[in-house]
Formats: C-alpha cells, sequence, structure tokens
C-alpha cells in the first residue's frame, strides 16, 4: 500500500480528534470566566506534561510532513495491522465526541475544578471516571499504528502513564468539592476502562 494513503488516513484522524478537542475546550473557556492556574499540578508535572506534549504533537507531524524523518522508529507492520489503526483511530474519535459532548463546559487543562464545575455522571462518563486519558492515549496508539511507528506509540503509552500518576490530585480535588457524592461516583465506575461488574 502507498504510504501516502496511510498518511492521509492519520492525519485525518489526529486533525479531526484535535479538532473536536480544541472546539470543547474553547467552548468551556467562553462559557466561564475563571482561568485555572496552570500551576494547578506542580511544576513537575507541567514540565513532563509540555515536553512530553511536545514530543507527541512533533512526532506525527514529522512523519506527516515526511516519513523518513521518522524511520529510525519503524516497526514493519503488516498493511492489516495500519488498517486496524485506523479503525482504531475511527472508533477513537467517536468516543472523543462522547466525551467531550458529555462533559460539556466541566473540561479543564489541570486537575483543579473550576467553581461552577458539575460533577458529570451521563454519556461516556456513567461507566469511566477519566476517559479522556484513555481515549486521547488510544488516538496517538492509532496514528503509530497507521504510521507504523513505535516511538509515537511509546509516547502514547507514556503520556498516559503521566496522566494515571496525576489522576489521584484531580480525584482528590473531586472528593474536596463533591465529597461522598463523588466517593459513590468512585464505586460504581472504572477509573480508565468500564468497571466489568
Amino acid at each position: 500500500m502507498n504510504e501516502t494513503i496511510f498518511r492521509i488516513l492519520a492525519a485525518t484522524i489526529l486533525f479531526t480528534g484535535t479538532g473536536i478537542s480544541i472546539y470543547f475546550r474553547m467552548k468551556a473557556d467562553r462559557e466561564s470566566d475563571e482561568r485555572l492556574s496552570r500551576r494547578a499540578d506542580g511544576t513537575l508535572m507541567m514540565l513532563v506534561i509540555r515536553i512530553g506534549g511536545l514530543a507527541l504533537w512533533l512526532s506525527p507531524i514529522l512523519y506527516l510532513l515526511n516519513p523518513q524523518w521518522m524511520a529510525w522508529s519503524k516497526i514493519g507492520l503488516p498493511e492489516w495491522a495500519r488498517w486496524f489503526g485506523f479503525g482504531f483511530g475511527l472508533v477513537n474519535i467517536g468516543l472523543i465526541y462522547w466525551l467531550f459532548n458529555s462533559i460539556g463546559s466541566s473540561i479543564t487543562p489541570v486537575s483543579a475544578t473550576r467553581k461552577e464545575h458539575k460533577l458529570v455522571t451521563h454519556g461516556i462518563y456513567r461507566w469511566v471516571r477519566h476517559p479522556l486519558y484513555t481515549v486521547g492515549s488510544s488516538l496517538y496508539i492509532s496514528f503509530g499504528l497507521m504510521a507504523d511507528n513505535w516511538f509515537i506509540i511509546l509516547l502514547a503509552v507514556l503520556a498516559f502513564i503521566a496522566m494515571a500518576i496525576r489522576t489521584p490530585k484531580e480525584e482528590a480535588n473531586l472528593i474536596e468539592k463533591f465529597g461522598d457524592e463523588y466517593r459513590e461516583y468512585m464505586q460504581r465506575t472504572g477509573r480508565f476502562l468500564p468497571r466489568l461488574k
């Protein structure tokens, strides 16, 4: 299969997911007068997020501009695996829209909550407390499969780990704000994936 086809498909998945995210985040910012400090997560975590985020963005862009620039991390996947990556990416686009549509103006760029924050327990949040971390990482994994690139997949996994490390602080903020309502919500939902029970 022509590499150009996979570059077009990968770009479509990446920019569609990013576009959905930007739209809903800007809408949430417009609906709130409150500006949350980027320092809410601490200097070290913000440094990890910024450096990791830059690498996570730069690698796919380099692949899209010229796959040879990322050839050092090529896996050599069979074509069916790259097509699986595209299908997985389409599923993730649907999930990204669902989660942003569900959380609405309660989305924040940091682990802190806004004063007018409402606990969202409908849509995808009925089953999962932090679907953005799972779905966002999965979107980049799908891109890595389409790009046939282990480095992009590794960055997606590391990004998920960083968000998982930050999650207890985020949940502590939510317990502080919502108390027993959030504790009860935690009992019936999975943190990153739906509970099997």
